[in-house]
């Protein structure tokens, strides 16, 4: 037993540079109800804003899920919540306008700030990263945002505003999980873990926000089954995993303060987000048993837990309430097992740590601990000693797992009992483990995940990412197979590969002679798919989901890993001579290989069938020097016809995607080549937009891809429109790499849209699996005749970079010079920003500003909904004029100036002033 002095909270003045509103102040009576809360809050305590909850997520519209469980928290429970959204999603679509980058980031921000108000947030923390475009991989994500330098912005905010509960999305590399999503979640993790360690961005301090630990972290949605309706929460939800803990509010509690439930009014924060669509979509249902309830899975406490059948309320007792009965609020409890994983018979050890509150003392009381059934603890309860405050102790113990399923998972509970009667408990997740497991090596992307869950003692986030490969069609592929040791023992063991009928593994049996503790072997197997007529992608009936059981036998034990193949299709690219000129009209002697099924529902319905509304198909060529591909689309309606300066994101409507990997080796799509082509943009007759999306240089082809060409074929009239034919040429040197004749990975998708919305409903394809279009290794593969490999030479990405930024937003600047916490979570000035004077000359304000040093300042004249004149100016000595024109003088006082200051290291300031 170790007991230890607990770091506890410092109440450090914050420094003065951005509280400073200036001489004459954020008071005037013709600020918005928001900003009057504001100023209210900042005036009461000019330290700090204080959180409870703060949901940390990758763009605007990702904490919509849980409008209606912030809403009411707020409501009856005094919760105070705020939002980090780590980009302005400017490289999202825009059903409603023109708008792209900063411009459409900035709107988007005004709509997420309008629709989280709706549930009394009045604190949105924009980062300033890119939302650069959609991707399955979290990696690129955290490469493009800046690594740790965003964690540092993330702690920084966390810091600044001391949340008891962290919220966000799932952190697990699990199918169909955004890249971006992901990748926010896991800076949550990470700085839920990191904020109240000094050692971890100790430059925090001096700037006045001092470490500070987060309770608890929880993410937004659960695995499993969990029903509708008022009584839903209390019957609890059945996870999938058995460790899993999954607390829950339900949509449907009504809400005094809105006179409507809060499922009505989530569902007018949906519909403030109209540039992405939103306000078409259908409201919550009327009966009350069909509303839904919003289900938060823990991912980590350090406080202790209520039943989560309790109430609405559950998951904030013990972090941010007092629970009926429960231990004195500030206490911290949590289980630290050594491993996630435990083998049968061997002893692991466990502590549990107790940290008295800040400011009470506890008493000696015993704590005991429950363990999965048929496990042993020892010992089963412990002496914790008398505490002072904030004073922490490890308790000690060993556990022993039994016997049983290798995969079974459980949790490792620890209930604390005070003299008083009162109590309360926490858990750590674990799994049985086999002493010896094999499986297949992960992708790359999933490594890393599972190293990154190793580096920082979650491995449980792992428990539902799927052990995935592919197969092509017809071909032999080599896999490695990784066997790990999860003993404390040296063990030796065999492994035995099962394969579905129509398939063949070579060898299918190795035998293990010794793995080190804890150790790592590995080999190669051989897979091929012999049976041919077996369908590829999800046509097969088991939605192209092979099962192949890994079997390891080890210390008297068989564990099993139940990995998924893929069957990828496959063909071959002929030579051609390259044709005079594209046509339009598919020509045998420029494209003489087999059609190319591009019929099957990927996106849509049926999902793996196929649907009379959209179909096709494709043909493949090469001249040496240019890939040429034929798509000829079979459609019953045309869907919007974008103009011409609107090509992009051409999936909102009917278009052609072809994808590339040149070698078939791509971690991501930042390494492929993806073209996306409409057929014709301003009328039926208007030229096609060709350009690249969501790839290695995204961008229009005339920029991106020169020397790109199509040509289309199609009805002059919507009433005559039965479909397109699509012929394209591809250079090879705008591919992101040069082609492995033998493994170039290859698709065609349609998409199809019959509304006029900018939306579109199917989408079929070629090699068809959800969330094929950011997974490279799903794509078909080609085998190219008659060229030759001269080697990879891969081009870097070229990927967008500009950002929304937050020292030119108003809304961000109003709200940092309110709350405190610095514009984007960046370093504070070291200064202040003061604005002196702000007066009309005539059509000009002209405003006497000063500043920390020498720097960049914005300034905008803000009316409450719009900028009525801004203008950007150097700084050298401190001391500034600025002068704003405008078309004519307001005849009214409502507006304010708006100033943001950054200087060469990147540090801001923000400041707002009446006018006079």
């Amino acid at each position: 037993m170790t007991k230890t002095a607990a770091t506890r909270s410092l109440a450090m003045s914050r420094r003065g540079v951005l509280q400073a509103v200036g001489t004459i102040g954020l008071g005037g009576a013709l600020m918005t109800p928001a900003e009057h809360a504001l100023a209210s809050a900042h005036a009461q305590d000019p330290d700090s804003v204080k959180l409870n909850v703060l949901f940390i997520g990758a763009h605007p519209d990702d904490e919509n899920g849980s409008l209606a469980t912030l809403g009411q928290w707020n409501e009856y429970h005094g919760v105070e919540a705020g939002v980090i959204t780590i980009t302005r999603g400017e490289g999202g679509g825009n059903a409603v306008g023109l708008e792209e980058g900063p411009p459409l980031g900035r709107l988007r921000e005004a709509e997420e700030r309008t629709a989280v108000g709706r549930a009394g947030v009045r604190h949105v923390f924009n980062l300033d990263e890119v939302d650069f475009y959609y991707t399955a991989s979290a990696p690129l994500s955290r490469e493009v945002w800046g690594g740790d330098a965003l964690l540092g912005r993330i702690i920084r905010v966390i810091r600044a505003t001391r949340p008891e509960i962290i919220l966000t999305m799932n952190p697990s590399a699990v199918e169909g999980n955004h890249g971006n999503h992901q990748q926010a979640a896991m800076y949550a993790v990470e700085a839920y873990l990191k904020a109240g360690d000094p050692s971890v961005f100790p430059e925090h301090v001096d700037e006045g926000f001092a470490p500070w630990t987060p309770r608890r972290i929880l993410r937004v949605g659960a695995n499993g089954e969990g029903a509708t309706g008022a009584d839903a929460v209390k019957r609890g939800y059945g996870p999938t995993v058995d460790a899993d803990v999954v607390f829950g509010t339900w949509d449907g509690t009504f809400s005094e303060r809105e006179n409507r439930r809060w499922s009505a009014v989530r569902d007018d924060s949906v519909h403030d987000y109209v540039t992405q669509g939103w306000h078409l979509r259908p409201p919550s249902p009327s009966d009350p048993a069909e509303i839904r309830v919003n289900w938060l899975t823990v991912i980590h406490s350090k406080s202790p837990l209520s039943d989560p059948r309790s109430g609405d309320a559950a998951a904030l007792e013990g972090a941010v309430t007092q629970s009926e009965g429960g231990l004195p609020l500030g206490l911290l409890l949590e289980v630290k097992p050594e491993t996630y994983e435990f083998v049968a018979g061997e002893a692991r050890k466990v502590a549990v740590r107790v940290t008295a509150p800040p400011e009470g003392d506890v008493p000696a009381a015993p704590v005991s601990v429950v363990v999965p059934k048929g496990w042993k603890a020892d010992p089963a309860e412990l002496a914790m000693p008398s505490l002072s405050a904030g004073e922490s102790v490890d308790l000690a113990l060993t556990v022993v797992a039994s016997d049983g399923e290798s995969g079974e998972t459980g949790q490792i509970w620890a209930e604390l009992a005070l003299p008083d009667g009162t109590a309360g408990k926490c858990f750590a997740p674990v799994r049985r483990a086999g002493a010896l497991e094999a499986s297949i090596a992960p992708l790359e992307e999933i490594a890393d995940f599972r190293e990154w869950t190793k580096s920082i003692g979650m491995r449980h986030l792992d428990a539902l990412v799927p052990e995935l490969f592919s197969v092509p069609q017809g071909w032999r592929d080599e896999e490695e197979i990784v066997v790990e040791s999860f003993s404390s023992r040296e063990q030796r063991g065999r492994v035995s590969v099962q394969v579905p009928a129509g398939f063949s593994v070579e060898p299918d049996m190795v035998d293990i002679s010794s793995i080190e503790p804890r150790g790592r072997e590995s080999f190669s197997v051989w897979f091929e798919n012999v049976d041919t007529s077996i369908p590829f992608g999800n046509r097969a009936e088991n939605g192209g989901s092979w099962p192949v059981p890994i079997l390891t036998e080890s210390a008297g034990a068989v564990a099993v890993r139940n990995t998924v193949m893929n069957l990828v299709p496959t063909s071959v690219v002929p030579k051609v001579e390259p044709p005079k000129a594209l046509t339009g009209v598919l020509d045998p002697a420029v494209f003489p290989g087999e059609d190319l099924p591009v019929d099957t529902v990927w996106q849509g319905t049926p999902m793996g069938g196929t649907t009379e509304t959209i179909s096709g198909t494709s043909r493949i060529s090469h001249d040496g020097e240019n890939l040429y591909v034929f798509v000829s689309v079979q459609d019953d309606v045309r869907g919007t016809i974008l103009p011409p300066e609107d090509n992009k994101r051409q999936r909102r409507t009917d278009s052609v995607e072809i994808y590339v990997d040149p070698r078939g080796t791509a971690p991501n799509t930042a390494h492929t080549f993806i073209a996306g082509i409409m057929p014709s943009m301003g009328s039926m007759t208007g030229a096609p937009g060709v350009g690249r999306d969501r790839d290695n240089h995204q961008g229009e082809a005339s920029e991106t891809a020169p020397g790109m060409e199509v040509a289309v074929v199609m009805a002059g009239t919507e009433e005559e429109y039965t479909g397109y034919g699509l012929e394209v040429k591809i250079p090879f040197v705008v591919l992101p790499d040069a082609i492995d004749p033998e493994h170039m990975g290859f698709n065609v998708v349609i998409n199809d849209s019959d509304t006029q919305d900018k939306t579109a409903q199917d989408r079929v394809g070629w090699s068809t699996f959800p969330g094929m279009r950011a997974d490279p290794w799903r794509w078909g593969l080609l085998r190219v005749e008659g060229l030759s490999d001269g080697g990879s030479n891969p081009k870097d990405p070229i990927l967008p970079r500009t950002a929304a930024l937050s020292i030119e937003s108003p809304q961000s600047i109003i709200q940092s010079a309110a709350d405190g916490v610095p514009l984007g979570g960046a370093a504070p000035a070291r200064g202040d920003l003061r604005v002196d004077s702000a007066k009309w000359r005539g059509k000009r304000l002209v405003a006497k500003v000063r500043t920390p040093s020498a720097g960049e300042v914005r300034a905008f004249l803000w009316d409450g909904e719009s900028v009525a004149g801004s203008v950007k100016q150097k700084v050298k000595n401190g001391k500034l004029t600025i002068s704003l024109p405008t078309e004519e003088k307001p005849d009214s006082g409502d507006y304010k100036l708006l100033v943001s200051y950054i200087d060469s290291e990147g540090r801001v300031a923000a400041a707002v002033s009446s006018v006079s």
